[in-house]
């Protein structure tokens, strides 16, 4: 079973910093695209940021640029989201997602099949 399993969520204060981490145990994705998603309550899932296959494309939502950073770690079978100058509204659910084999850096929730379990983040004011 495909599985994608995030970490490093929590609770930090406004202009902080935290570091998500999505494992891929079982399974590697070094030839996908992944992708960062969060959903707020009561609030659609919406895009965050993403990585080519290759890692030479990124890709960011506006409310997220010159912030956040993905990366990814194909020896590790691990992707990153470095989230900096934290906001209160970064308060979501963070999903990690694949998209496909040798897919870019698409920010479009339907290119995505693989999905986490989502981690908590809160950010305080």
């Amino acid at each position: 079973q495909v599985q994608l399993v995030e970490s490093g969520g929590g609770l930090v204060q406004a202009g902080g910093s935290l570091r998500l981490s999505c494992a891929t145990p079982g399974h590697t994705f070094s030839t996908y695209g992944m992708g960062w998603f969060r959903q707020a309550p009561g609030k659609e899932r919406e895009f965050v940021a993403a990585i080519s296959w290759s890692g030479s494309s990124t890709n960011y939502a506006d409310s997220v640029k010159g912030r956040f950073t993905i990366s990814r770690d194909d020896a590790k079978n691990m992707v990153y989201l470095q989230m900096n100058s934290l906001e209160s509204e970064d308060t979501a659910v963070y999903y990690c997602a694949a998209s496909g084999p040798w897919r870019g850096s698409t920010g479009y929730k339907g290119d995505y099949g693989y999905w986490g379990q989502g981690t908590q983040v809160t950010v305080s004011s």
